[in-house]
């Protein structure tokens, strides 16, 4: 079967968040990607639900979900909803493709896969560049203070009585 790329991978990344200082995405979101009902998606994991640990699967508190509604526009129709969505980790977006048994499953999850590696590389990237930048910050900043320094004591010099200028008897 060839491979052909159901979803651009903006549209995933778009849909990555930062909740509890990691990557997830959420169950409405992910479900969109599968093509079925937020409520089947989740039917499907609590069936499976020793499949899904805290680690790879977390449902929002009433304040996360407050501020994700605050933050998002997107989110608007979770602000009167009773339940709280679902949050899946990278390793539970990937024990996804086993619940949801479908094609289209499979194929999503390897697109949000590449994404997720994706975004580990520019992660490290930036890594590597903040890295780089404070070294040269610790260079310059030397050099900085050596030049300050000059600057000090051209400044702290006293001024040198000047000669004064003509014919003077003694």
């Amino acid at each position: 079967m060839t491979e052909v790329s159901l979803i651009p991978a903006e549209a995933i990344q778009s849909k990555i968040l930062w909740i509890r200082n990691q990557k997830v995405m959420l169950d409405r979101d992910l479900a969109q990607l599968y093509n079925v009902e937020t409520k089947q998606l989740n039917q499907a994991v609590k069936r499976n639900s020793a499949r899904f640990p805290e680690d790879f699967m977390f449902q929002l508190t009433k304040t996360e979900t407050h501020e994700l509604v605050t933050n998002c526009d997107r989110f608007m129709t979770l602000r009167h909803s009773t339940s709280f969505p679902f949050a899946f980790t990278e390793h539970g977006i990937l024990m996804l493709s086993s619940v949801l048994n479908s094609e289209r499953a499979v194929q999503v999850n390897i697109q949000i896969m590449r994404t997720f590696a994706k975004l580990r590389e520019l992660m490290a990237t930036h890594k590597n560049l903040k890295g780089k930048i404070e070294e040269m910050e610790k260079k310059y900043d030397y050099q900085f203070k050596a030049v300050f320094e000059a600057i000090k004591k051209l400044i702290d010099e006293p001024a040198r009585r000047k000669r004064p200028i003509g014919f003077h008897v003694k």
